[in-house]
């Protein structure tokens, strides 16, 4: 089992992923590099470590400062701490359809050529993510409802961008199961998460 400061990692990943969602979802617009790091680690499946899979450690700030705020009852976004939750749910109904699991892998596979050649963030790839998450995900329940601006969410190309960094929060959902996360670090290991955060953040 990984430790603590990998699973970490991982959760911030999630997080920092549902940020964009709501930011997304709120303002038709994604920070950019925050998209890349999301977009990314949804192709690296083999990817040599857990920093490795958002392009090193540095890349995920973000998500570890919003990871801290929670842990701290520093919440700015109420919505997100819900999300998060539905996604945990919505993974473990994932990873226990055999048929879906290897669906999904098989289109992200088929799609790393066109990542790799455009870039993650580029429109036709995230629509095939979209529409990959909309054939597959979408249909498992709870359904994760994502809020925002009803102008944006009426727009194609901004609910393909809702969804494919809906995939890249799954992404880092499995991941952290896979470390060996569970519900007990986040109610019972609160404390040192959070010394695993500061000594990550400097």
């Amino acid at each position: 089992m990984a430790d603590l400061s990998e699973r970490v990692l991982a959760l911030a990943g999630l997080a920092q992923a549902l940020a964009q969602v709501r930011r997304i979802a709120d303002t038709g617009q994604a920070n950019a590099a925050v998209l890349g790091t999301c977009l990314d680690s949804v192709f690296r499946i083999d990817a040599s470590s857990t920093a490795a899979v958002y392009g090193g450690a540095a890349n995920l700030r973000p998500g570890l400062t919003l990871l801290q705020d929670y842990l701290v009852n520093r919440v700015s976004d109420e919505h997100l701490p819900r999300l998060a939750m539905a996604v945990l749910q919505l993974e473990r109904r994932f990873v226990r359809d055999q048929a879906m699991t290897d669906k999904v892998l098989r289109s992200i596979h088929d799609q790393a050529t066109a990542a790799h050649r455009l870039g993650s963030s580029h429109p036709d790839v995230i629509a095939a993510l979209g529409t990959l998450y909309a054939d597959t995900l979408s249909h498992l329940r709870p359904r994760v409802l994502v809020q925002g601006n009803p102008h944006y969410l009426g727009q194609p190309g901004v609910v393909a961008e809702v969804r494919a960094v809906l995939l890249a929060s799954v992404r880092s959902a499995v991941l952290w199961r896979q470390l060996g996360g569970s519900y007990w670090d986040i109610l019972l290991r609160r404390r040192a998460m959070v010394d695993s955060i500061e000594e990550r953040l400097g």
